[in-house]
Parts: structure tokens; C-alpha cells; sequence
């Protein structure tokens, strides 16, 4: 009875912590966003024409976030009668944004007006080998065109 009530509490907690950080991050993502949203971001191989004048140069975002307890548990579940894995669909969400805004924060220090050829890497960082998600990390890149004044 006691290993239940442990469980119980823990998976509690799990879900209000886990709801409270990502509720957070998402207020904190959405905000960055609408500072960002004046640097283009397009998954296009070529840059438009009217970047042509422009020097460019690699810029990333990378980024791991952790799973819950909470999401762990709901996953599991979910794995037993198979389906879509909301709890690990709002995780991957909030880490490829994350990527994103990272990069365009990259892009933006270098003075760019835009991003092209964006791409992701994602991975998977397990939890005592191999069993469960424990984290995922997201690479968001793309190449950075910069005004090259003089030209």
C-alpha cells in the first residue's frame, strides 16, 4: 500500500510540476517569437533573389529538454494500447521552437535579415540504457544572410 501511495505522489507531482514548467516555457516561447518574427525563416535550399547581395554564414540552436515523470508514466500507458503520444508530441513542440529561436537568436547577433535551408536534427538521449525518452535534443540550422554593406 505504501509503494502505491509513493507512486501516486509522485506521479501528482509530475503532472503539476511538469504542467507548471511547461506552461512556462511556452509563455516564455511565444514571447520570443513575436520578438523574432521580423527574421525571416525559410526552409527554401536557394535564397530569394533579392538576397543576392548578401554574405552568409551557418547559424544553429540546439537544445534538450527533459521528460516529466508525469509524461513517462502517460507514454507507458499510451504504449499499452497503442495511439498518438500527446505527452511526447507537446515535448517535441516545444524543443524544435526552442531550436528555432535559438538560432534566430544566432542569426540576429550576426546582423541577419533572414535564414534559409532550415533543417533539424533530432535525438533521442535515453534514460538507464536505452528504456523510456528521459530528454530529447533538437538542432535547428540553416545558413544566415547577412548585408554586406559596399556592395
Amino acid at each position: 500500500m505504501g509503494q502505491l501511495l509513493v507512486f501516486l505522489t509522485l506521479l501528482a507531482l509530475g503532472y503539476g510540476f511538469g504542467r507548471l514548467a511547461e506552461s512556462r516555457h511556452y509563455r516564455s516561447i511565444i514571447a520570443r517569437e513575436d520578438a523574432l518574427r521580423s527574421l525571416l525563416v525559410m526552409p527554401d535550399r536557394m535564397p530569394p533573389i533579392h538576397f543576392q547581395n548578401h554574405g552568409s554564414t551557418l547559424v544553429t540552436g540546439s537544445v534538450v529538454i527533459s521528460v516529466d515523470y508525469f509524461k513517462t508514466v502517460a507514454a507507458g500507458l499510451r504504449g499499452l494500447f497503442g495511439g498518438r503520444v500527446g505527452a511526447y508530441e507537446s515535448l517535441l513542440d516545444r524543443a524544435r521552437r526552442e531550436a528555432i529561436l535559438r538560432m534566430q537568436e544566432d542569426a540576429r547577433n550576426l546582423g541577419a535579415e533572414a535564414v534559409f535551408n532550415l533543417k533539424f536534427e533530432t535525438s533521442r538521449i535515453a534514460q538507464n540504457a536505452g528504456q523510456g525518452l528521459g530528454s530529447v535534443e533538437v538542432l535547428a540550422y540553416g545558413t544566415a544572410l547577412i548585408p554586406v554593406h559596399g556592395r
